[in-house]
């Protein structure tokens, strides 16, 4: 990681220490709080900043065993941007809403990846012409239907060593799933959210786009 100091200028140039109001402040996330200002919670983006590094050192030794991740990224802010910023062929990703049992029922969720992939090159390699009109364009139709949730996860052979959600809260399916088979969970989330269910918090501003762009970015090692 770049210098902690120009760190935390970036994240704070692009609202990442904004928080909810205190109201709505979690009491896990006291700690990592500085204070309230126009109602809102401000986020002790040095904090921050440590808990990036945390779970990028994490991530690396994940990498660097050849091990895969799920990157979560189907928050509105950034699902259009997910699948550009999982580049990294040990990224995998889901940029529409998680399906219940994707880790939890992983040999039923296997099947329907398997299925995709093999539909897919059957239509790479022209084999749908050997079947009639109908029978084809029922294929090509069942393709863009598991598409919708399974493209990010073609290559999802075996269980990740690790998920990366934007807003935990949001995503708590997701999270139980992966806490219950004991798969690490590194979440971006906001002072609203319980972050003791998250094996690597790291507390920022999740409504924000440039936030969110910029720390994945970090912890996935891609330059702009």
């Amino acid at each position: 990681m770049t210098n902690t100091n120009n760190v935390v200028d970036e994240l704070f140039a692009v609202g990442a220490h904004f928080g909810y109001s205190k109201s709505k402040r979690h009491p896990s996330t006291k700690n990592l709080i500085l204070g309230s200002k126009d109602g809102l919670d401000i986020i002790n983006l040095e904090k921050t900043v440590e808990s990036i590094a945390k779970a990028k050192e994490r991530l690396t030794e994940i990498f660097s065993k050849g091990e895969k991740i799920i990157f979560v990224g189907s928050k509105a802010i950034i699902k259009d941007l997910t699948s550009e910023l999982a580049e990294n062929e040990n990224i995998l990703y889901v940029d529409n809403r998680w399906i219940g049992g994707t880790i939890s029922n992983f040999p039923e969720i296997k099947k329907r990846i398997f299925k995709l992939r093999k539909l897919m090159e059957e239509s790479e390699n022209g084999e749908f012409s050997k079947y009639k009109k109908k029978e084809a364009l029922q294929k090509e139709k069942e393709i863009v239907k598991l598409k919708k949730y399974y493209f990010g996860l073609v290559k999802l052979v075996e269980l990740p060593k690790a998920i990366v959600v934007i807003d935990g809260k949001d995503e708590d399916i997701a999270v139980k799933e992966a806490s219950d088979k004991k798969i690490d969970v590194i979440s971006i989330s906001s002072t609203d959210t319980d972050i003791t269910k998250f094996n690597y918090p790291i507390l920022a501003n999740d409504r924000s786009r440039g936030t969110v762009e910029y720390i994945i970015r970090e912890l996935f090692d891609i330059k702009k």
